[in-house]
Order: structure tokens, then C-alpha cells, then sequence
């Protein structure tokens, strides 16, 4: 009898070991990890990556005794590291691709030359509020590698499905989406062909000597019937905006009056006012809207050397700043593309040396002219081309910037 006991108190442990060691041998795992921690210093939870950046003032090479590889701040002369650069850094709803390379970077520019593409992400170039950027040091040379955040847009598995209530986030721009829109929408800057093939007011309803808000026009000369609701930007046509380097027309300044919609198709056309910047009259133009501008690509120096001038800015302002749009005398044919950077620098003035020897009667008549060097003012980002101009933005203003100052590959 002692003997069965003993059997089956061996029995027993037999049969629980097994179902301690016992696994199914279908478990499912998962093809990427989210990893939520975030390693090193971190820039502030609160402030976006060009917030951040303007906190830490100028940039400058980091100091030698951080830890980090001799020499990676600097690679063969090209980037070097911001002096707080962060080893890791969470993307915010409102930052830009150009602020956040600023938060890495004393030149924003040099972004592809130490971003890490994985090819295991879909869509490896956008970056997504949310992800979180890592500075590593691969073969003694500092690159940045993300890693999607928890709502990502399928880089990582799902174990079971989900209801969103709410849309998923946008990719990170380049620069600014709403101060470009916002630009485009209202031309200011029109090409001779623009002007000769564009609709022109015929008059208003009650042949108004001003047509504003909520009046009803009427528009002729389009070339193919205007569609119901077609909505089109009304444009007075300016002073002509010449090259400053041979004096040739490239293009006319466009001034914004108003904008309309369509209402009924014919000859004329008939439009209803809904915006209203400043007088309309017949003879203005009628540029259709919702210009398009793609902004996802990366900053980066133009492949070609660049010298020219700002010809324009937006808003008719004489001091240009920070996020304006200004227009320059080179496009396409000159090698620009969507992205490039350009230096802006304020041109030297010629002055008279009345000084040198000024006290043996030496007067403004006879005295030397000297050329006062270019100083740097501020930083350009091309956002579209055409063949002769380009659209860009101001993306960093250290001094006043004006119409006629120089840009130049940084």
C-alpha cells in the first residue's frame, strides 16, 4: 500500500513539470518591437524642434569631452553637430523636417548626410509626431535613426485589430505648410504668359466703379468654359520685376485684390465676390486657384553654384524676416530644386575713405572708394522653381533682410 502512494506522489510531479515546460507552437511573434524609451538627453517635452533650436542659441562644434567619438563632430568638413546636440529627441504635432535637423545640426542642410534610412520602415524618409530620433555613432561617424512611435502607419505588427477615433497623424514637412499655402493661394509674381492667356473682369452687376465683397462680376476671355464653383484668385497686374544682373523682364508683380467663385458658365463668365483685399476693377486678371506645392522634400545645397538676388518678397514689405516668402532671380535653368538652401547676404556698401588722411586736406573728391565686404544675414529655402525664378522662404533672419540683397550656395 505504501508502495501505490509513493507511485503516485511520482506520478503527480511528472505530470506538473509537463505542464510548466508545455508551449503552444503557435504563438505569434511580433515582427518589431516598440520601444517607448528614450535614452540620453532629451530636448523638453513642451517645445517643438525649432523652439528648441532658438532656446539653444548659436550653434557651434561640441566640446571634445562629451563622450562621443573624437572627430564626429565634424565629417571631412562638411556637417558639424550642434554644440547641445541631443542623443535622442521625440517629434512634436508642429515641428518641421528644417527645425528638427536644426535640433542635430549647426546646418540643417547637411540632413541627408547623417540620416539613417532603415529599409525595414515604410516610408523611411517621413518622420511622423510621435517617433523618436536617435543620435548613434556608426563607424565613428554620427548618423540619426528612428523609431516609429506606438501609432504608426503599418511599420509595425498588430496582434489584434483597432478602432481609430481620431485621424492619424500627418508626416513632418519640410518648412511650414501654412505660411506656403497661404502664399500660393494668392499669386504675386505672374509670367508674361500667365497674364496674356489668363480671363480678365469684364464689369459688375451694377456697373459698380468698385467691385467688392458680394458683388456679382462678370469675367470673358477664358479659354475653355468655366465650371460651376471653379474658384479663381483676382490679380492686378503690377510693375514689371526685372533680372537686376541684365535688366530683362522675368516676370510681373501680382497684386492680390480679391478672389470668387463661379456661378454660371457663358460669355461672360458670372462670379460672385466672396474675398476682398482691396478694390477690383475691370481688367484685372483671373488666375485660377489652389495651387498645388509638394513639401516633402528634403533641405539640402544646390549640385550647382548660385549667385543671385532676392527680386520680391510677399505682402509688398520692405524688411524682409523670418517664414516671409521672397522670390529670386534664379530657377531651374540656373539648377535649383525644391529644398536647396541658400545663403542671403546683405551687400556691402561703396563708401568714400575720408579718413586715412583726412588730416592733410585730403576731401570727398579725391578721396579712394572702398567696397564694404557682403555680410551674412540670413538663410533661404527654394520651395518651388520655375525657369527663371524661384519661391523660397526665409528660414532663419539673423539681421535685416531687403529686396536686392544677394543669395549664394551656403
Amino acid at each position: 500500500m505504501h508502495g501505490h502512494r509513493l507511485l503516485a506522489v511520482a506520478l503527480s510531479i511528472v505530470l506538473m513539470a509537463g505542464c510548466r515546460t508545455q508551449r503552444p507552437g503557435t504563438a505569434p511573434e511580433p515582427l518589431a518591437a516598440v520601444d517607448n524609451t528614450t535614452e540620453g538627453m532629451v530636448v523638453g517635452d513642451d517645445r517643438t524642434a525649432m523652439e528648441a533650436a532658438i532656446d539653444a542659441g548659436p550653434s557651434a562644434v561640441p566640446p571634445t569631452d562629451t563622450g562621443r567619438p573624437q572627430g564626429a563632430a565634424q565629417l571631412g568638413g562638411g556637417p558639424v553637430l550642434a554644440s547641445n546636440v541631443p542623443d535622442s529627441y521625440v517629434v512634436k504635432r508642429g515641428d518641421t523636417l528644417w527645425g528638427i535637423a536644426k535640433v542635430f545640426l549647426r546646418d540643417p542642410w547637411y540632413w541627408p548626410e547623417i540620416w539613417q534610412v532603415n529599409t525595414q520602415i515604410q516610408n523611411p524618409h517621413l518622420i511622423y509626431p510621435g517617433d523618436t530620433l536617435r543620435l548613434v555613432y556608426i563607424d565613428g561617424k554620427p548618423r540619426v535613426t528612428v523609431s516609429r512611435g506606438v501609432a504608426q502607419r503599418g511599420d509595425l505588427a498588430r496582434v489584434e485589430p483597432r478602432v481609430r477615433s481620431q485621424p492619424l497623424e500627418a508626416a513632418v514637412t519640410t518648412i511650414p505648410y501654412e505660411t506656403v499655402a497661404a502664399f500660393m493661394s494668392k499669386p504675386s509674381v505672374l509670367s508674361a504668359d500667365q497674364i496674356r492667356s489668363a480671363p480678365y473682369v469684364l464689369d459688375s452687376r451694377d456697373a459698380h466703379v468698385i467691385i467688392s465683397d458680394g458683388d456679382t462680376m462678370y469675367a470673358r476671355g477664358f479659354a475653355n468654359p468655366a465650371a460651376l464653383g471653379t474658384h479663381y484668385n483676382i490679380v492686378r497686374i503690377g510693375e514689371p520685376l526685372r533680372d537686376p544682373d541684365d535688366n530683362r523682364i522675368i516676370g510681373y508683380d501680382g497684386i492680390f485684390t480679391g478672389s470668387g467663385h463661379v456661378t454660371r458658365s457663358g460669355d461672360p463668365t458670372t462670379l460672385i465676390l466672396t474675398e476682398s483685399a482691396r478694390e477690383t476693377r475691370p481688367g484685372d486678371k483671373l488666375i485660377a486657384g489652389g495651387v498645388d506645392v509638394t513639401l516633402d522634400f528634403i533641405p539640402s545645397p544646390p549640385k550647382t553654384k548660385v549667385d543671385g538676388r532676392i527680386m520680391a518678397v510677399s505682402d509688398g514689405v520692405s524688411e524682409i524676416g523670418q517664414y516671409q516668402v521672397v522670390v529670386i532671380n534664379r530657377g531651374a535653368r540656373d539648377g535649383l530644386a525644391p529644398g536647396n538652401v541658400l545663403a542671403v547676404y546683405d551687400v556691402g556698401a561703396t563708401i568714400d575713405d575720408t579718413v586715412s588722411r583726412g588730416y592733410f586736406g585730403m576731401n570727398r573728391l579725391t578721396s579712394k572708394r572702398v567696397k564694404l565686404p557682403d555680410e551674412r544675414s540670413g538663410t533661404f529655402m527654394v520651395f518651388k522653381t520655375f525657369d527663371r525664378i524661384s519661391y523660397g522662404l526665409i528660414m532663419e533672419a539673423k539681421d535685416i533682410i531687403r529686396v536686392a540683397d544677394r543669395v549664394e550656395n551656403p
